[in-house]
């Protein structure tokens, strides 16, 4: 069944080394890091996994409990608007200074929200010989938990920990076979609640000129030739160094959960303003969670066109932003109706290809004369042999290609084997999966 990943919130005073943890959780150097405090004011989230175990982390910006200054309370505020988001509170505090009084004010702040908390006592570097953590036992969260954020150390046993506490996913609503989760995804303003109201002609949500209005998803759903699809209209997306208030940043988090819960991304663009690098970005991350996606240019009717400039603007986009090329594209006005309901049409399709299986005698004959007309580079002198291949699984469609050498086969092959599979079976709309297998022994190989 598929479920939602929990909410980790990294919480704490500035320069805790909060953003120094929560890129040593991600394993890459994502939030900005310095020795000014301070530096993290807006927050990045970003999803990780450790143990099996998949969360959404939350890096929030350093809390200053009582200062009058705007930005202090500002930063509080956002802080605060992703402790409301969490399944789980990391509170992290500096050994090497010892129990701070903003420590304890933060700590008297969260006690009462009842949520599991986990107390992360940060740079401890002489471990397991330096007790310097024990002293945080005195902000009565429990156990305190030392690590050093910089090094390493202690941090798989934190993880340990977290997951522990971690919630049982939560179920999404409609987990039937029938039933395509669509979200109506794109930045602020360019009309997503229009056109699902449109779509089921009435006012299901609340439309407004200001940008950023829609706050909260709202479901709607239909049945349309035997399926039931649930629209999501989702809060504007924006970069998330853009996010200046709570609210919105609270939005913008729920919002990346729901493209990854969803079955297809309708993202919608402002025809009159073109495609911007966010709207790429929203396409991106729809495609690596593995969603359909249909690129919805709206207020087309504001457009001065002919028979060529729909044909002109695909070709333009699809060749300057590679992921469009297997996009399929809808030019639409929410305002007028125009072309609104060959959206279902377009969703049912994606659905239909992100859903296909191909029989494992096609998928090795396709591979079969892949590979001899253009075999695997060698590796350091022993030839590069991909065995066989077969489909493994669908949303999205995922095939396993066996090799003598897994790990040997570059990326550049696996982009020609990618992209020759898209010109044998189309998979419009849906990306393709590729993992490589060890033909020697039955587990191993690595994700392509």
């Amino acid at each position: 069944m598929s479920a939602r990943p929990p909410v980790v919130a990294v919480v704490g005073r500035p320069n805790v080394g909060k953003s120094t943890f929560f890129n040593r959780v991600l394993g890459r150097r994502r939030a900005i890091v310095s020795d000014e405090p301070g530096v993290t004011r807006d927050r990045n989230f970003a999803r990780a996994e450790w143990a099996g175990h998949t969360f959404f982390i939350v890096d929030t910006g350093g809390m200053v409990e009582g200062s009058p200054e705007l930005l202090d309370r500002a930063v509080r505020e956002q802080a605060l608007a992703a402790v409301d988001e969490a399944d789980l509170i990391l509170l992290v505090v500096d050994a090497k200074d010892g129990v701070h009084p903003l420590d304890e004010r933060i700590a008297d702040l969260l006690r009462p929200t009842g949520q599991p908390i986990l107390l992360v006592a940060n740079k401890v570097d002489n471990l397991p010989k330096e007790a310097s953590h024990h002293d945080f036992w005195r902000l009565g969260l429990g156990e305190p938990v030392p690590v050093s954020a910089v090094s390493g150390k202690g941090s798989g046993d934190l993880l340990d920990r977290l997951v522990e506490h971690l919630p049982e996913p939560a179920p999404l609503e409609a987990d039937d076979e029938d039933t395509i989760r669509v979200a109506v995804v794109g930045r602020p303003n360019v009309g997503k609640s229009s056109f699902v109201n449109r779509l089921f002609g009435e006012e299901r949500v609340v439309v407004s000129d200001l940008p950023g209005t829609t706050r909260d998803p709202v479901d709607s759903s239909l049945k349309y030739h035997g399926r039931t699809l649930v629209f999501v209209d989702t809060a504007g997306l924006r970069r998330q160094s853009r996010i200046k208030d709570s609210l919105e940043y609270y939005s913008s988090l729920r919002t990346a959960r729901i493209v990854r819960d969803a079955d297809i991304c309708l993202v919608l663009v402002d025809g009159v303003e073109g495609v911007h690098h966010q709207d790429v970005r929203i396409v991106q991350s729809a495609w690596e969670a593995g969603a359909g996606v249909i690129l919805g240019i709206n207020k087309w009717d504001l457009i001065e066109k002919d028979e060529r400039t729909a044909p002109a603007l695909q070709a333009e986009l699809q060749a300057r932003i590679p992921e469009l090329k297997w996009v399929p594209f809808l030019f639409l006005s929410a305002l007028t109706g125009q072309r609104v309901r060959v959206s279902l049409e377009r969703i049912l399709d994606v659905a239909a290809e992100r859903e296909r299986r191909i029989p494992t005698h096609e998928v090795n004959e396709v591979l079969e004369h892949l590979v001899t007309r253009q075999p695997p580079p060698h590796s350091r002198g022993r030839p590069v042999k991909v065995r066989y291949g077969t489909q493994v699984s669908v949303r999205p469609p995922t095939f396993a290609l066996f090799a003598n050498l897994p790990g040997e086969i570059p990326d550049h092959y696996l982009r020609y084997i990618h992209n020759e599979f898209r010109r044998a079976w189309k998979f419009t709309g849906c990306p393709i999966r590729l993992l490589l297998r060890d033909s020697n022994r039955s587990g191993g190989g690595k994700g392509g």
